[in-house]
Order: C-alpha cells, then sequence, then structure tokens
C-alpha cells in the first residue's frame, strides 16, 4: 500500500445540511442527557453523585489557563479545514495526529494549573496511594492482591494489578513526582490516535484515516485521557487491534501474519491486566479475521492473550478471582447508591457527551461502512457495561478504550479505499467545544 497522499474531497468552513441534522440530532440527545440527569438529581432517584451523568461534582473554573485547549483546538480545525493532511505524507499525518492529541489533552487538563496534571495522580483514592503495596516486591503484591482487595484505594481494588505495577516501574527509573507521572500517562494515551489511523488506514482506506485523524485528535473525551490509566489501556488495546489488521493483511508472507497475530494477542493480554472491560474488543479482532478470510490467526491470537493470563497467574493472581472481586466491589460499595436502571440511561449519556456529535454521524454509516468490525467490539463491550449494570461505576474512563472506535464510521468509505465523506469540521469544532466546556465546569473525583 503506498504511503503517498491521498486526495479527499475539501470539506470547507461551512457545515452541509447532513452536517448541520447530524448537529442537531447530537445537541437532542446531549440535551435529553442532561435533562435526565438534572431531573434524577432533584428527585429521590439514586444517583450517587453531585455531578450526574458524571462522577464528581460541578464547579465553574475560569482563567488564563483556559485559553489553551481553545487555542489548541482553533489551529488543529484550521489544519483540518484547509486539508493539511491530504498533502502530508503519511508519517507525518500519524506524528502530527499525535502531536495534536497530546497537545489537546495536556491543555485541557492545565486549564486547572499544574495541579491539573499532578492532582489526579495523587489523588486519596488514586493508584500512588498504593504504591508501598509494591515494597516487598512485584510477586508478593500479585499474591496478596485479592486478599488484600478491601483495603486497597478504589482504583486499584477495581483493577487489575499492572496500573500499580507500572507507577512502580516508573518510579524506579526515576519518574517520581505526579506532574511528572501526569505528563507521561497522558503522553503514552495519547498513542491511541496514532494507533487507530493505522487501522483505519488498513481496513478503510488512506484517505478516510487522514480524515479521521481531526476526529480524535479534538474528540471530548480526552478531558479523562489526560492523567488517565484507563488512556494507558486504551493505547494497549488500540495497538493489540492495529496488530491484528496489519497481520492480516493480504500479501502478507505467513511470518509477517504470525507475528501480527501474536502481537495482537499479547498485548491485548497485558489491557486485559489493566482492566477488565477491555477483552471486549477481541471481538473487533476475531471480526477483522473473518472480514480478512484469515480465521487460523485467531487460534495464533487467543493463545498468545492468553499467556501474560497464565504468567500472572503463576505468579499468584487470578485474572477471573480479580474481576469477582471488582464485580463484588461494585456490588458492596457503589450498587446501594446508584440505581443499574438509571445509570445504565446515564450512561449513554456520557458515551453521547464524551464523543461529541461525530458519534450520530458515525452512527448514521455504521451499515455502509468496511470498518465495522471496529464498532462491533467497541458496541459490545458498552452494550454489556449498560445491561449488566456496570455502567454506574465511572464510565467515562472505564469506556475510554471504546470511544474512538465508535467514531471510526463517521468519515468510513463505503468501501475500502474508497472516497471517504468530507471532513466534518463543525462537528469536530463542537466536539471540541464540548470538552472544553466539560472541562471547565466539572471537578473529577481522579
Amino acid at each position: 500500500m503506498s504511503s503517498g497522499p491521498r486526495q479527499a474531497p475539501r470539506s470547507g468552513w461551512w457545515a452541509d445540511r447532513t452536517d448541520r441534522t447530524d448537529l442537531l440530532g447530537w445537541l437532542g440527545l446531549a440535551g435529553a442527557g442532561l435533562a435526565a440527569s438534572w431531573l434524577a438529581s432533584q428527585t429521590q432517584l439514586r444517583v450517587g453523585t453531585a455531578s450526574p451523568p458524571f462522577s464528581g461534582s460541578y464547579l465553574l473554573r475560569v482563567g488564563p489557563p483556559s485559553l489553551l485547549a481553545p487555542a489548541v483546538a482553533a489551529v488543529v480545525l484550521v489544519a483540518a479545514a484547509r486539508s493539511v493532511t491530504d498533502r502530508w505524507p503519511w508519517r507525518m499525518v500519524l506524528l502530527g495526529s499525535y502531536l495534536a492529541a497530546t497537545a489537546w489533552a495536556l491543555a485541557l487538563a492545565l486549564a486547572d494549573g499544574r495541579a491539573g496534571l499532578a492532582a489526579p495522580v495523587n489523588a486519596p483514592e488514586e493508584y500512588l496511594a498504593d504504591l508501598d503495596r509494591v515494597n516487598g516486591g512485584p510477586l508478593r503484591y500479585l499474591q496478596d492482591f485479592v486478599a488484600d482487595g478491601a483495603s486497597l484505594t478504589v482504583a486499584t481494588r477495581s483493577h487489575p494489578p499492572l496500573p500499580l505495577l507500572l507507577l512502580w516501574l516508573l518510579e524506579r527509573v526515576g519518574v517520581r513526582s505526579p506532574l511528572a507521572l501526569g505528563v507521561v500517562l497522558t503522553m503514552v494515551a495519547s498513542l491511541t490516535v496514532p494507533a487507530v489511523l493505522v487501522a483505519v488506514r488498513s481496513l478503510c482506506g488512506g484517505a478516510a484515516a487522514r480524515q479521521l485523524a481531526p476526529v480524535l485528535a479534538l474528540a471530548p473525551y480526552a478531558v479523562w485521557v489526560a492523567v488517565s490509566m484507563d488512556g494507558v489501556t486504551a493505547a494497549l488495546a488500540a495497538g493489540s487491534v492495529t496488530a491484528a489488521v496489519i497481520g492480516s493483511e493480504h500479501g502478507r508472507r505467513w511470518w509477517v501474519s504470525l507475528t501480527g497475530a501474536s502481537v495482537a494477542g499479547l498485548l491485548l493480554g497485558v489491557a486485559a491486566l489493566f482492566s477488565y472491560s477491555v477483552a471486549w474488543l477481541a471481538v473487533s479482532v476475531m471480526c477483522v479475521y473473518f472480514v480478512r478470510r484469515r480465521p487460523l490467526l485467531n487460534v495464533v491470537t487467543a493463545a498468545f492473550a492468553l499467556l501474560p493470563l497464565a504468567l500472572a497467574e503463576l505468579a499468584g493472581f487470578s485474572w477471573p478471582a480479580g474481576l469477582a472481586a471488582a464485580q463484588r466491589d461494585v456490588v458492596t460499595r457503589i450498587a446501594p447508591h446508584r440505581s443499574a436502571l438509571l445509570w445504565g440511561l446515564l450512561g449513554l449519556a456520557v458515551l453521547v457527551l464524551a464523543c461529541g456529535p461525530a458519534l450520530v454521524r458515525s452512527a448514521r454509516r455504521v451499515r455502509a461502512t468496511p470498518g465495522w468490525p471496529f464498532l462491533v467490539g467497541a458496541a459490545a463491550g458498552v452494550a454489556f457495561a449498560v445491561l449488566a449494570g456496570l455502567a454506574r461505576s465511572d464510565v467515562e474512563r472505564s469506556w475510554l478504550p471504546f470511544f474512538p472506535w465508535l467514531l471510526v464510521a463517521s468519515v468510513a468509505p463505503v468501501r475500502p479505499a474508497g472516497e471517504p465523506p468530507p471532513a466534518p469540521i463543525w462537528l469536530i469544532a463542537a466536539g471540541a467545544l464540548t470538552g472544553v466546556v466539560i472541562q471547565a465546569v466539572l471537578v473529577s473525583p481522579w
């Protein structure tokens, strides 16, 4: 596949009728979700938070640092409107999208000053408070993880053990201050964007990937990508899906296909040791192999996905036992205060707000996109969380691995390598504005 630029239709500054319809549809959904959240907070329903549909509290905070994010958004929007990525080499598109996504996430966090990057890492119920648990060594920590769950912070006990081990490793190599940790986590999490673009280029065509770059770079959910261990999980999961897509391309040598499938499995297994819910993206991998007619690669990916879990089991941590313990924690800590039915609806409101107006356009095109395997796995993860009553626990973070894949169809062509629709500039701008507003009014507990 050539890495040279592909021409896509210029979008210009003015929204066409389709974009206006999608924007109005999103405004209706977002308004309905916020109205339902307000009504729930005014009644005797079990809401369990001061800021439905999000976790945290509402407090308007505006100052000079609040101008950083709009400035970053303006630069990216101008570049997108001028179709800059159509003229760039593919590697520059990947680098530019990564830098834009990183700058966007950091700028949103810096609206609260340096504390925006340091405070979430150093919060009382976050991983860093448990760092001394690893002083006895990683093996001892893994062996006692499930048994000591009740005494761990909320973040640690609701996830597998690798997030805390990552912080321990970073401390060992000299990254110790909360500010430095916040920057490193954000930079790693932003790798999700180029990884998704590589996968989309392979399955949907290069022009579609170029058009998708600003959609992902300025996504509203970057509010939670910044300083987020779930953002790191999203990057690992995106790498897994991308490795599967690249390895299953027709014409690849057999050893390249096996390597891609193996890397996909390893990354998925490691991601599952960061988050229990991310395993649903295995559905996307299976669908990719189905589309590419490479069923035997499922065996390779599955075997290598189980390898990290098996090694963790040998070291003393049982993934199924950890999942069961996390589920019990949700039942005892959250269920009495948050209605499963109510938060299933509020979780969908979070989805609409976090993904922005591009989600509506993506939903409208989902039946005619070669990128449907990406959406199937992500949608399955969201649907299961809603139906199983798991959407009442901080979905704005736990669904981060799913959000970018749900936006793929917003620019996907009808056939692979076909002509994509124009980049939805006004939808991207409205999404960026949503991120700025959420950052300004929401104080998250992490």
